[in-house]
């Protein structure tokens, strides 16, 4: 009945699994060089009035339209060159526009990644690499998992493993493909009876896996200051069960979901180190989540810890 955000996937995990955002995240192909920080600030608002009941798809007079507003702080740090740590913390509101239901806000979860550059050879006119990333979500806060579709997050540990696969020409132009595998924790719930297709006598919730993909066309221009994408990803549980007809919805439901957008990341060339991200997706087709438009703004800088010397490396 919502769509979560996994970071890493969707986040991003996850939302998350969460999204095609052109900082450096778990699931592109950029990496900080050896003594490189790079902080952003990032602000979703994430908006739908239909959603998938199973297979479904309708209107709630008792939700109306659903807002979900992220602000999310990360960071990612050149270890070494070819292996970066990040780190990600968002802060969630919600609201719905009708009904009963009031929104709740508060942080979701930590997400921590390393992420290497395991293969990078130079076939034709351009760059192949292949980049992996191992990630681990954990919730930040005690919140109310079991509050659909108003929940903060799904409330449970998350472990995953991302390949990322890009070829870019050495004029800029690149396509990209990547994967990801989530094996999920129990959420916990504040109640210890619940009903899926059965009844269970239990707090523990038994939470479905999950593959997160997704495939990139971008390119860099002006003298690699400005990256433009456009990206088609998804995300497919494994188990789980539908909404049913009337009813609300609950963590370990499947979510299945499509969806397209495009964005970009503009360095500023007076204030370096500095740049600005603008970002938007649509769910394309779904099941068991909302039909939702998010659009992205957001910061970013950049600067040298112990290797000053040193920049990005756009791959």
């Amino acid at each position: 009945m919502c769509r979560f955000l996994l970071i890493c996937s969707l986040i991003l995990t996850w939302f998350l699994s969460t999204g095609p955002l052109q900082a450096q995240t778990p699931t592109d192909a950029l990496m900080m060089d050896k003594g490189q920080i790079c902080f952003a600030a990032l602000y979703s608002r994430d908006t739908w009035d239909e959603y998938w009941e199973g297979t479904l798809k309708r209107t709630n007079g008792n939700i109306g339209t659903l807002t979900r507003q992220v602000f999310m702080p990360m960071f990612s740090l050149g270890i070494t060159d070819r292996v970066n740590i990040l780190a990600a913390l968002p802060f969630v509101s919600s609201q719905a526009s009708a009904g009963q239901l009031r929104g709740v806000s508060g942080f979701q979860d930590l997400s921590l990644w390393i992420k290497a550059n395991a293969l990078e050879i130079y076939p034709g006119q351009g760059t192949l690499t292949f980049h992996t990333t191992l990630g681990f979500t954990v919730p930040a806060a005690d919140y109310l998992e079991d509050y659909m579709p108003l929940s903060l997050g799904l409330g449970c540990p998350d472990l995953s493993l991302r390949g990322i696969l890009q070829y870019r020409l050495d004029m800029g132009l690149y396509v990209r493909g990547q994967a990801a595998y989530m094996v999920r924790g129990n959420a916990k719930i504040e109640r210890d009876y619940y009903y899926t297709t059965h009844g269970v006598y239990s707090n523990k919730v038994d939470m479905p896996n999950a593959l997160g993909y997704g495939g990139t066309l971008g390119i860099w221009m002006l003298n690699n200051s400005l990256n433009l994408e456009a990206t088609y990803d998804g995300l497919h549980t494994f188990g789980g069960f539908d909404i049913r007809r009337q009813d609300v919805g609950f963590p370990s439901n499947q979510m299945i979901f499509t969806r397209f957008g495009g964005g970009l990341h503009y360095f500023v060339p007076f204030v370096p180190g500095l740049g600005i991200i603008a970002q938007a997706n649509k769910i394309l087709t779904g099941r068991n989540v909302g039909q939702s438009n998010m659009i992205t703004a957001g910061l970013t800088y950049q600067f040298g810890l112990w290797n000053t010397s040193s920049s990005a490396t756009q791959q």
